[in-house]
């Protein structure tokens, strides 16, 4: 287990709204135009994605780019 772990699953607001809205990985991929691994490596913390993609995810999800994207130090950005 390494260290970035236990904190990408005690924070993943993505995934989180994504879920509580059963939205599936597939799905939110096609609404914003990405392939599924983009939104899997988002999810992850593996890929920072361009602003532009930022805000389709939040208006997909009804959040705001603040809401869901935090950096590794749990701040938002």
């Amino acid at each position: 287990m390494t260290n970035r772990e236990p904190s990408a699953a005690a924070a993943n607001p993505i995934r989180d709204l994504r879920k509580s809205q059963r939205i599936t990985q597939a799905e939110l991929a096609l609404d914003v135009g990405v392939s599924r691994q983009t939104i899997i490596a988002i999810e992850q913390g593996d890929y920072a994605p361009s602003v532009y993609l930022a805000l389709r995810i939040a208006r997909v999800l009804g959040g705001t780019v603040e809401e869901l994207f935090v950096d590794e130090t749990g701040d938002k950005k």
